[in-house]
């Protein structure tokens, strides 16, 4: 009787310690991701590979962002650099390393811009990655701050 009372507990302790994350760890990442990136802007810079060059101030403002299933994420952001000022809906892939968000996108066409592979880290109130196109690419980093 004992022996099976010991098993018995045993048993429970067991399962409570070889369970997965809770997804409702993964649904607070979730939410704080979506607040973190509503009505911000991103600020900064990229570099490019194919001269060592950095480009003047770059900024990507990102309405909102909603979650459509799985990994994807759609993003309602205005992208401004040099002459270009183009408002576009983006679904874009998050994937996690532990708490942190990173998009990643591979050969997303942004219509009168191009195609791009990206990956994008997104942590407190900075953002760095790399991107690439058909024939240049580089890193890009800068600031996320909330829009007023």
């Amino acid at each position: 009787m004992r022996r099976a009372l010991l098993a018995t507990i045993l048993s429970f302790l067991y399962a409570g310690c070889a369970r997965k994350p809770s997804i409702d760890i993964q649904a607070d990442l979730e939410q704080k991701f979506q607040q973190m990136m509503s009505g911000v802007t991103l600020i900064g810079h990229s570099a490019s590979l194919k001269d060592e060059s950095v480009a003047g101030e770059e900024k990507y403002v990102i309405e909102k962002v909603s979650k459509l299933g799985g990994e994807t994420w759609l993003f309602h952001v205005r992208i401004q650099y040099g002459s270009h000022d183009v408002p576009v809906p983006l679904p874009v892939t998050i994937k996690w390393a532990g708490d942190t968000p990173v998009i990643t996108i591979n050969n997303l066409t942004i219509p009168g811009l191009g195609t791009y592979t990206a990956r994008v880290l997104l942590y407190q109130d900075q953002y760095a990655g790399t991107w690439s196109s058909k024939d240049h690419g580089g890193q890009l980093f800068g600031k996320i701050v909330r829009q007023r």
